[in-house]
């Protein structure tokens, strides 16, 4: 049986390169990059080097790039330190933002008190700016959280215009970048964002490791004390071999990136067509033009059949899944698309197709015929 893997949202496959990379830095360059002796050095040389890469594809400086564990680590350090540390009294999120943002804000809204404010959604899953504007024209020491592509729909912020809203207001502007880095273009000279995140496993690099970009004289503290490393503001080793991918994988998306979109642009617009033959009442949650890897919809089953259906599809070797992998345990529906959807359409059965350059025409056609099997 094809095994057909269509949960890129969720995690991507490491290239052949970035492992050949990993293993060649653990099995030569295996030193602690905080030793002093050659072995150290060597791995420190790595280390920097892969900062420095990293950097130059975001337009910014070595100095603001910071490794962390990945965008649950980053998120929650940015978040907490903002209000511990830089005195934030209130922040202004959405309701469709991933767990990794959502969960600190309310742990942080009981230990500190702060005020929380949630920018309204779109029945399209966009953001209403003009809400957000209007709250910030009430005046308080305020971070904007607003993710730049939501996980589960797509849905893509305009990045541009709210990092000049925020700048008009005088309010840091964080966001959570992890669905998009190495899979479009992000300037930070152009765009004045204070915070954002990635974790290499979204963009075919390992998984456990990420990075944080943090804008210089931020005055951001420590989450995790204990050591010098990262310039004092995350004690640790450094996982000199999983960052050594991460840099790897993060050059190899950007090099290949105009014709990697492309191509899964052309196979998004294959899925639609496809969906429209076989399933002309399934509809799209969200917009067609959303993030070109995603694709979120609504089947024209019975709800009876949302249960089983990805147990169905896995059972034929459809990997799919019904929206953030972090809650794929859960019986609850979607927050995401309870913020868009009615009761009964939250109901019916949805799927979250997310694809990569490894994917194939091929691959949509069995997923179709598993459909209409079931």
């Amino acid at each position: 049986m094809k095994k057909v893997y269509l949960d890129n949202a969720s995690t991507t496959a490491i290239r052949p390169e970035v492992i050949e990379e990993m293993i060649r830095v653990m099995t030569v360059d295996f030193g602690n990059p905080s030793s002093t002796h050659s072995s150290g050095r060597n791995a420190k040389t790595i280390l920097e080097l892969s900062r420095k890469s990293i950097a130059k594809h975001l337009n910014c400086s070595a100095q603001e790039i910071i490794f962390a564990s990945g965008g649950t680590e980053a998120n929650n350090w940015i978040l907490r330190s903002a209000v511990k540390d830089l005195k934030i009294e209130r922040i202004i999120t959405t309701r469709i933002e991933h767990h990794a943002v959502l969960h600190p804000v309310l742990v942080l809204q009981s230990e500190y008190n702060i005020q929380v404010d949630y920018v309204t959604v779109n029945n399209d899953g966009s953001i209403d700016l003009t809400h957000l504007s209007n709250l910030l024209s009430d005046e308080k020491k305020t971070l904007v959280s607003l993710m730049h592509v939501n996980n589960e729909t797509g849905a893509i912020l305009d990045f541009d215009r709210v990092s000049v809203i925020c700048k008009q207001y005088d309010t840091l502007f964080h966001s959570d970048t992890v669905q998009s880095v190495g899979k479009t273009e992000i300037d930070l000279q152009k765009t004045s964002v204070d915070f954002i995140v990635a974790s290499a496993h979204k963009f075919h690099g390992p998984k456990g490791v990420g990075f944080a970009f943090i804008r210089k004289n931020s005055g951001l503290q420590p989450l995790i004390f204990g050591g010098e490393q990262e310039k004092g503001l995350r004690a640790g080793t450094e996982a000199v071999h999983q960052i050594a991918g991460m840099s790897k994988a993060l050059s190899i998306s950007y090099e290949n990136l105009n014709e990697e979109r492309e191509y899964i642009t052309d196979l998004k617009l294959y899925l639609i067509n496809q969906l429209e033959t076989h399933f002309p009442d399934f509809r799209i949650n969200g917009k067609k033009e959303d993030f070109y890897n995603l694709l979120n919809i609504i089947l024209p089953f019975s709800s009876d059949k949302t249960s089983m259906l990805l147990f169905n599809l896995d059972m034929k070797g459809i990997a799919v899944s019904r929206g953030s992998a972090c809650q794929s345990g859960s019986i609850k529906p979607s927050h995401v698309l309870k913020e868009m959807l009615s009761e009964n359409d939250l109901k019916l059965p949805n799927l979250r197709i997310s694809l990569s350059h490894y994917n194939t025409k091929e691959d949509i056609d069995l997923l179709i015929v598993s459909l209409k099997m079931i």
